[in-house]
């Protein structure tokens, strides 16, 4: 227990001398007792130790991100400067960067800075899959990577420098008035998802993937990476092909806070499917969806990356135009929601989602379908008489 220490009268001998420790407080207890640490460093093993809680606190996708994007800063680096990066980076380098990936308009279409040889470099060492600048999104998100590295070393961050935030500004701005947008994923809404449903046929493969797709469709439109992880231990069976299943971690509950709408139901057809699916690859603890091997042998769980598959996969066997991916049964969900006038805290409730600003888009994208004042050329006058002309309802009106 910490307790305060009674403080010396002032102008005392005690207050002007800081008193040693009793030598007994310094005694170990035990023989094999480690020796004290020193408070103003952190010892080896718990710098270890808080390494290894850091990188069991990020999901896998951000990590993986991160490491790819700093490959990308290192390989970028080392081609432009002909030395190996260090940080802290000056706010120069930064602005190099942005102007060595971010297009500008000329005459001749937009360019970037990037020379055409180290462009091919970058591409021959595997750093990027092909020659040309990346999408804005890609752009931002290194920023954001290299600004997170250095407030983690403790180093002045070049991304904060008024230079550089103002030209991210005015960058952000030119791709919004040539009109280019993020690009999005494809909806996956019940129309379509009916034609992947029919790809699915009655074998292991086909009964999981007729189960992962609805479960992850029906629960609220469930990321990838909560449907690899998703396991019977949080799995609640509640009525033949009725179960709840806990979402105790997800990317908008990262701290896995015990919330009310941390239940998510899973009824119905999607309901079914799962029962059938646990029935046939007689599943009783792990992950609910797993590998499926040659000869029917159920393995062990499936990765991110494999459900993401198997929605191409499904995709493209239904016959499906676009760009589809396992991000399109989320967009999917809340489409089919807002089309169908499902409440927004309801909506929300299913989906996880903490942002409203984040929903109100596909619903007001809804509601701007079904607005009279899209067509008001199409809507009759409702002064107009059934089988009336308009001439004969403008008859009074000026010539």
């Amino acid at each position: 227990m910490i307790t305060r220490k009674s403080q010396p009268l002032p102008g005392s001998p005690a207050e002007s001398q800081p008193k040693r420790p009793e030598s007994s407080s310094l005694t170990p207890v035990h023989a094999d007792f480690p020796a004290p640490l020193h408070p103003s460093e952190l010892d080896p093993l718990g710098r270890q130790a808080a390494e290894a809680l850091y990188r069991e606190g990020e999901s896998a996708n951000t990590v993986a991100s991160y490491r790819s994007a700093l490959r990308y800063w290192a390989g970028w680096f080392a081609l432009r400067y002909g030395q190996p990066i260090a940080l802290p980076l000056l706010p120069a380098v930064v602005i190099q960067f942005v102007v060595d990936h971010a297009t500008r308009s000329t005459p001749q279409g937009p360019v970037s800075a990037l020379p055409p040889a180290i462009d091919a470099a970058l591409v021959a060492r595997g750093l990027k899959a092909r020659t040309g600048p990346p999408a804005l999104a890609t752009l931002m998100h290194r920023l954001a990577v290299i600004a997170k590295a250095h407030r983690l070393e403790n180093a002045d961050n070049p991304c904060a420098d008024p230079a550089v935030r103002e030209l991210v500004s005015r960058t952000r701005r030119a791709y919004a008035k040539r009109g280019e947008r993020p690009a999005r994923k494809a909806a996956l809404t019940r129309e379509p998802l009916s034609r992947l449903l029919a790809t699915c046929d009655d074998s292991l493969i086909g009964l999981r993937d007729r189960a992962l797709l609805l479960f992850a469709w029906s629960s609220g439109g469930r990321r990838r990476s909560e449907v690899a992880g998703a396991t019977l231990a949080n799995l609640t069976r509640i009525a033949p092909g009725e179960f709840v299943y806990l979402l105790g971690w997800s990317k908008t509950n990262q701290a896995g806070a015990d919330l009310p709408d941390n239940d998510k139901p899973v009824i119905g057809a999607a309901g079914a499917a799962l029962e059938a699916w646990l029935q046939a690859a007689a599943l009783s603890e792990g992950a609910i969806f797993r590998r499926v091997r040659r000869g029917g042998h159920v393995g062990e769980a499936l990765s991110d990356a494999a459900v993401r598959k198997i929605v191409r996969q499904r995709c493209e066997a239904a016959g499906l135009k676009g760009d589809f991916s396992a991000h399109s049964l989320r967009s999917g969900f809340v489409t089919e929601a807002a089309a169908r006038q499902v409440p927004l805290a309801e909506t929300m409730a299913m989906t996880g989602h903490t942002s409203v600003a984040t929903l109100v888009r596909y619903f007001r994208a809804a509601d701007a379908r079904r607005s009279t004042a899209a067509d008001l050329i199409g809507v009759p006058d409702p002064g107009q008489e059934a089988g009336q002309t308009q001439d004969e309802g403008d008859k009074d009106a000026p010539r």
